[in-house]
């Protein structure tokens, strides 16, 4: 699959509609960020599963604010609607790698439990309105 470009239009839907979502977050000034688009590239083609996208956050200060990116370059990792890993500073290909890895082998149990007791806790406040 595709590395996608993310922005404001279409973050959201994307979140939403996969399963996992590996975003990196870069800047076109920033040479490691811009040398490790061909290795998220790779990584994107050898797990067409999951989705890449990338942020420039230069052209999307209001999703790298959002996410309170300070520095590039920087991955977050979302699965299930829940970031789950955030990480700032290079990353090889063999480090990227095994972050796939866990991501698909964590356990979401508790992020589930989570997010359904803020939604009975959201419901019962809308409720009570």
């Amino acid at each position: 699959m595709a590395v996608v470009t993310l922005n404001r239009s279409n973050f959201k839907d994307t979140i939403v509609n996969n399963a996992i979502v590996i975003v990196d977050f870069w800047a076109p000034w920033c040479e490691p960020c811009v040398n490790f688009t061909d290795v998220f590239t790779a990584a994107s083609e050898k797990n067409p599963d999951i989705v890449f996208g990338m942020v420039d956050t230069d052209d999307q200060p209001e999703i790298a604010e959002y996410f309170e990116v300070k520095k590039v370059p920087g991955i977050l990792v979302i699965r299930e609607q829940a970031g789950i890993h955030a990480q700032i500073g290079e990353i090889g290909a063999p480090a990227l790698d095994k972050l796939i890895e866990w991501t698909r082998d964590f356990d979401m149990t508790q992020v589930r439990a989570y997010l359904a007791e803020e939604d009975a806790r959201l419901a019962k406040e809308a409720a009570a309105k």
